[in-house]
């Protein structure tokens, strides 16, 4: 269209210059050669004079109208026919920069920010700017995946290397503590030391989690989330005992498709984050699952505890941190809760959200994919 209508005022400035040169050149009157009597030099009566002077007049102004309703036209016309040609081949030109955008559209579009990062353009073609603009997007999107992939590959690896010599110095202590002849200063160091290769293994096995999860998930199976709550809320009624908060689980049918086990695992945490960072002894949490109407399930996790500041939200889901508590705080675990939650939602196709509560605590929702095959009574 632009380029249609810069043509466009081209064509109209040169039909309008044509037009004035063209007047400058047509005579506006016309020397009498013969007369009606058909000699030469015998002057015409006054009227048929005025007669022949007009008629010139005439002529000059119809060529002139011709002319210029004729540029009009012809202007229109090759306007109209380059648009409709300029408009093809645009859009032909700009097909492998369609083909760029729906690429870039799919990679933002994955539920992590490393998934799709294995896509390629690989634009065919010859060697122009777009060609290019492709092959320097496919090279960027190569490094970011080997960077990706070599940091999940360390994780895990890392992680599956230092939980061996883990499990070899747990065997060790416990040997150690369960002696009759073992003085109870040692007693209470080795116990303190089975307590810190505890709190190494939980951060060990947080990170061979959050390593599964950003890897994409195969394998789903139908899971009714109501299940996992039931089970979460019975197998932490003995921690939550300990902490003087009370527990309860309000299951609602809830199917969905995903891994059973990192499923259990998200609730688990969410309900052992509610009862490690509550209030005590009147402290509370409520576990809670349900089907929408919108094509989702929905798992909430409320619990009473401390006012959070809304803006302090968003940082508790990033791994090692946790509001209100020093890192050297044993109780308090290693801040990974909340990142695997957030993981493992986005592992299958949801999202997790936080809110404060007016009276103190969290509300935490996770909204996952329903099973489509599933009826709802």
């Amino acid at each position: 269209m632009l380029y249609g209508g810069l043509l466009f005022v081209a064509g109209a400035v040169l039909v309008a210059v044509m037009y004035v040169l063209v007047s400058t050149r047509l005579p506006t009157t016309m020397k009498l050669l013969t007369t009606r009597t058909g000699t030469p030099d015998q002057p015409l009566p006054n009227a048929d004079q005025l007669y022949a002077n007009e008629l010139p007049a005439k002529l000059r102004e119809a060529a002139l109208n011709d002319m210029l309703t004729t540029g009009i036209v012809s202007l229109v016309l090759v306007t109209t026919v380059a648009v409709a040609f300029g408009w093809l081949l645009a859009g032909r030109a700009l097909q492998p920069l369609h083909r760029i955008t729906e690429t870039a559209h799919r990679i933002a579009a994955a539920p992590a920010a490393d998934r799709g990062l294995h896509e390629r353009i690989a634009l065919a073609g010859p060697p122009d700017e777009i060609k290019e603009l492709a092959d320097t997007f496919d090279t960027m999107l190569e490094r970011l995946d080997r960077s990706f992939d070599g940091q999940r590959r360390f994780v895990a690896n890392a992680s599956h290397e230092l939980r061996t010599p883990l499990t070899l110095s747990r065997a060790v202590l416990e040997y150690a503590a369960h002696r009759d002849a073992l003085p109870p200063e040692v007693r209470q160091l080795t116990e303190l030391l089975l307590d810190i290769n505890l709190r190494h293994e939980r951060l060990i096995n947080g990170l061979l989690l959050l390593a599964r999860t950003d890897n994409d998930m195969l394998d789903k199976s139908p899971v009714d989330l109501a299940d996992v709550v039931e089970h979460t809320v019975t197998h932490l009624a003995p921690e939550a005992k300990k902490a003087d908060v009370s527990v309860g689980g309000e299951p609602e049918p809830a199917p969905t498709l995903g891994d059973p086990v990192l499923l259990e695992r998200l609730v688990q945490n969410l309900a052992e984050n509610g009862i490690r960072h509550n209030a005590g002894p009147d402290g509370w949490v409520r576990v809670a699952c349900r089907t929408l109407p919108d094509g989702l399930v929905e798992l909430t996790v409320t619990n009473s505890g401390p006012v959070i500041p809304r803006y302090e939200i968003p940082g508790l889901f990033e791994p090692f941190r946790r509001y209100g508590a020093e890192r050297v705080d044993r109780d308090r675990g290693a801040g990974l809760g909340l990142s695997i939650v957030r993981s493992v939602a986005r592992a299958h196709g949801g999202e997790v959200t936080a809110e404060p509560r007016d009276g103190g605590g969290l509300l935490v929702r996770v909204t996952l994919p329903a099973e489509r095959d599933h009826n709802v009574a």
